[in-house]
């Protein structure tokens, strides 16, 4: 089977291509119309098959035999834990769960809040929810209560299943009173919250509305579980709007399953009873994607880690996990791998360690530069595969898909486009534009399963953030294009491109140029006003770990590379060294953010921000060297 072939068959025959994949997963009520349209005209995949998503992750293997199999590894370096379940296991403490959400009330058409840290109770809630047709939002844990509230009153859970405590490095962080204070500010209220008590020493208030989870677990009977028809939101997923009202993507079950599947086989090359690592959170659509449904459902074995990249204890811990359970794949943001090249830049922890087992490096979740991939392949003997998907598809746009023929990697680019995703670039006027041109990445109609149905109770904003842009097509909200051999290249996102005296050029390709200064450890390039050009280009520069660099050398270095490899027109001129950037939990850089403390405009902490002191941090470096709103001579 080559690329070529398989791609072109999945888009000019999507029906029989996608009937062929239906049938690598066991439904209760198999599929006869393949492809449909919603009450909105939205196309539909397999709108009358019947299935349970718990089923095909848990049950169906123990009846093939494969009960005794390691399901998942729960790693936690923060509380020195390793703790391993297998399918068995896991069924039979899911089960009792979904039968004490029952014995709450709970039932087919529900929804629930899951409000966990990465502890092997969440992708337990999130299989119990699915067990029994209960639809879950998981919220990243530690989010402040304001957001969980916001996501409370949205998709309106009959329970929030919540734990009493998460850890950040080495950091007690206290749920269960956030859990109260959203609760009291929401305008919903939850019946019931169920607590999972971890006993690490965190204050548990207790509320009328508590159930404690062991208690409810060890009282309830195991469940079988209960079909929904394809269609049937197996989750509700908030993404970051561009109104600050966040985006409840709606993921079916039926389209979901038989996608993972796919993605498992054909995309990660994972063969059944292999051990996958995506290093992510149950919090972020990698975590319900990659950590939990897909690797389950392909009956791998799936860990679930309970800390960082560094500091948890050190730059090595992810080689001994890989070490200490033979991982075949892993899938990670580039940000964990700067992290670690910045902590360790000779890779001398890397070779105290065995990582024969790994075979694939998969990156996602932002762009990843060319220097870090050349670290990266100069200490780890396999391949790091970037490959490119949002929130809103579930599974992976662009890639070499490994398990269908394994591509030349062109540093810097995602790969080629995955079955079902006819991908095109467009120019602003909605023409198709030739290779080497940057436009931007829209997705023909149908998209493929698995992909979004729509967002929760809004489908208005469904309709005009996707498809009212270009008619027929799916717009992806990020700029980018494809050379003469189909090769995609992604820029980012349509506003990280600056406008520079009538010149527009590509952050992503300044910071592409400076991320190759040998003493940079990772940066961001963001477009700041200016009152001549409109806008111009600012570096903000980590560099590595014991690198001693006098800033002005380091900036007229970088400024001469950038000019030397884009020019002139490119009007780097200033360059700053800051501890850190400001980030995401799951590792994307707050660009936006940036923009907004350099041109003194009003704007929000986002709540999934790391550490809200690098704010302070940022304006503090900007003003002493009076960058943008910190200009004197400017204002």
């Amino acid at each position: 089977m080559n690329y070529k072939d398989f791609y072109t068959k999945s888009i000019n025959q999507p029906e029989k291509f996608w009937a062929e994949q239906a049938d690598t997963i066991e439904w209760y009520n198999k599929p006869e119309i393949i492809l449909s349209k919603d009450e909105n005209g939205y196309p539909l995949w397999y709108k009358d098959g019947e299935l349970n998503i718990c089923y095909l992750a848990l049950d169906k293997h123990i009846q093939d035999g494969y009960g005794d199999q390691v399901a998942l590894i729960y790693d936690s370096p923060v509380t020195q834990t390793v703790k391993k379940y297998t399918f068995s296991e896991v069924k039979s403490e899911v089960a009792k769960l979904a039968g004490g959400m029952q014995s709450l009330g709970l039932k087919k058409g529900d929804t629930a809040v899951i409000y966990m840290p990465m502890i092997p109770q969440a992708a337990f809630a999130m299989l119990a929810c699915a067990r029994i047709g209960v639809t879950h939002s998981v919220v990243f844990g530690g989010f402040a209560p304001h957001e969980l509230a916001i996501r409370i009153d949205d998709c309106k859970p009959r329970l929030i299943i919540t734990a009493s405590s998460g850890i950040e490095v080495d950091r007690l962080i206290t749920y269960k009173p956030l859990v109260d204070e959203a609760i009291e500010l929401a305008s919903h209220r939850p019946k019931k919250v169920i607590v999972f008590n971890r006993k690490l020493g965190a204050r548990v208030p207790f509320k009328k509305y508590d159930v404690d989870y062991d208690a409810l677990v060890y009282g309830s009977e195991e469940v079988p579980c209960v079909p929904v028809n394809t269609t049937h939101p197996l989750y509700i997923l908030y993404t970051s709007g561009t109104t600050g009202k966040p985006k409840g993507v709606v993921r079916d079950t039926g389209g979901c399953a038989v996608a993972l599947k796919f993605s498992m086989q054909h995309i990660y090359n994972v063969k059944e009873d292999e051990v996958f690592w995506a290093a992510s959170d149950v919090g972020w659509v990698v975590g319900h994607s990659f950590i939990v449904y897909g690797p389950l459902i392909n009956r791998n074995t799936t860990i679930i880690f309970e800390g960082k990249p560094i500091k948890t204890p050190d730059a090595s811990t992810f080689w001994r996990v890989i070490d200490e359970h033979k991982v075949n794949a892993l899938f990670t943001a580039p940000t964990a791998i700067r992290a670690i090249k910045k902590e360790d830049p000779n890779g001398d922890f890397i070779k105290k360690y065995d990582l024969s087992s790994l075979k694939t490096q998969f990156l996602a979740g932002e762009r990843c530069d060319i220097a870090t991939l050349e670290w990266y392949a100069e200490h780890i003997p396999v391949p790091a595969v970037d490959h490119w998907w949002q929130t809103e598809s579930g599974w992976p746009m662009i890639a070499n898909m490994m398990g269908v023929e394994k591509l030349p990697i062109k540093p810097g680019s995602v790969g080629k486009a995955v079955c079902g995703y006819d991908i095109k670039i467009f120019d602003e006027e909605g023409a198709e534009v030739g290779p080497d041109v940057q436009g931007y990445v829209v997705i023909k109609l149908p998209l493929p399963p698995g992909t979004l149905l729509d967002l929760w109770n809004d489908n208005p904003r469904f309709k005009a953030g996707y498809l009212e842009q270009f008619p027929g097509y799916y717009f992806s909200g990020d700029g980018g294009y494809k050379d003469a051999e189909d090769y995609i290249f992604i820029t980012g996102r349509v506003d990280d491109v600056i406008n520079v005296a009538g010149h527009r050029l590509s952050t992503s390709e300044m910071e592409e140029i400076v991320s190759s200064h040998k003493s940079v450890a990772e940066c961001a390039v963001i477009g700041i006003n200016d009152a001549l050009k409109g806008q111009t280009p600012l570096a903000l520069v980590v560099t590595k770990l014991n690198d001693s660099i006098e800033h002005y050398q380091l900036e007229q270095e970088i400024i001469q590379l950038v000019r030397q490899q884009i020019g002139a027109v490119a009007s780097l001129r200033n360059v700053v060294i800051v501890e850190r950037l400001p980030k995401t939990r799951s590792g994307k850089t707050l660009r936006k953010l940036m923009r907004s403390i350099a041109d003194g405009d009003n704007y929000q902490i986002p709540s999934t921000i790391d550490d809200e002191a690098i704010v302070e941090e940022i304006a503090a470096v900007l003003e002493k060297y009076e960058i943008g709103t910190y200009n004197k001579k400017q204002h």
